[in-house]
C-alpha cells in the first residue's frame, strides 16, 4: 500500500475547523512520519490505522450500524488493514461486507469523509493502544444486513434516533459531511 498516498490524502483532508477532527489529522500524520509498521495491528505505539464504512441506506437517511461485542457500544462496521487489501477504502469495504452482509453500490466510488483517532482497551496480548481511523462513505443497494460474531447486533439508524444508539460524535460529523456531498 503507498504510505506516501495515505499522507497526501490525510493532508488534503478538510477538517472544516473542527477541532477533534484536527487533532486526529494531526495524530496520523505524526504516526505516518514516526514509525515503521503504521498498517500492522500489532503496532501498538503510537497504535495503527484501521478503516471503517459509513454506509447510507438506499434512500440515503439511515446509517448502518453495528454492536461491538467487545466495546459494547454501537458503531460503524470497520477493521484493520489486511495484507491483500489494495487500498484503505478497500479495507473498510472489505469490513463493512464481513460484519454486515451489506450490499454495496459499486458505482459509487468510496469518499473520504472522517478521521477519528480513538482508544482501544487493553485485552489478552494486546495492550491499551489508539486506532487512527479512516472513514469511508459507501451507498447500500438494499436494506439486506446480517449481524457476524463480532457484532451483537447489526442496525439501521435513523438521525432522529442518533441519541438512543449513543452515536459518538465523529459518526454523527462524518454522517454531516456526508449529506453535505
Amino acid at each position: 500500500m503507498d504510505l506516501g498516498g495515505i499522507q497526501q490524502a490525510v493532508e488534503a483532508f478538510h477538517t472544516n475547523g473542527d477541532g477533534a477532527l484536527l487533532k486526529s489529522r494531526e495524530l496520523i500524520l505524526s504516526m505516518l512520519s514516526n514509525t515503521t509498521h503504521p498498517l500492522s495491528r500489532y503496532q501498538y505505539m503510537p497504535g495503527h490505522i484501521t478503516c471503517t464504512g459509513l454506509v447510507l441506506g438506499p434512500s440515503g437517511n439511515r446509517i448502518l450500524l453495528v454492536h461491538h461485542a467487545r466495546l459494547e457500544r454501537w458503531l460503524l462496521p470497520g477493521g484493520h488493514v489486511e495484507d491483500d487489501d489494495a487500498g484503505l477504502a478497500d479495507a473498510a469495504r472489505r469490513e463493512v461486507r464481513e460484519e454486515t452482509g451489506a450490499k454495496l453500490d459499486s458505482m459509487e466510488p468510496p469518499l473520504l469523509i472522517g478521521l477519528d483517532v480513538h482508544a482501544i482497551p487493553p485485552k489478552r496480548d494486546e495492550p491499551y493502544h489508539l486506532h487512527h481511523d479512516f472513514v469511508f462513505l459507501f451507498r447500500a443497494v438494499s436494506d439486506e444486513a446480517v449481524c457476524s460474531p463480532e457484532s451483537r447486533a447489526v442496525e439501521w439508524c435513523q438521525p432522529a434516533d442518533f441519541d438512543r444508539y449513543d452515536v459518538p460524535r465523529n459518526i454523527r460529523l462524518a454522517y454531516d459531511t456526508a449529506l453535505g456531498l
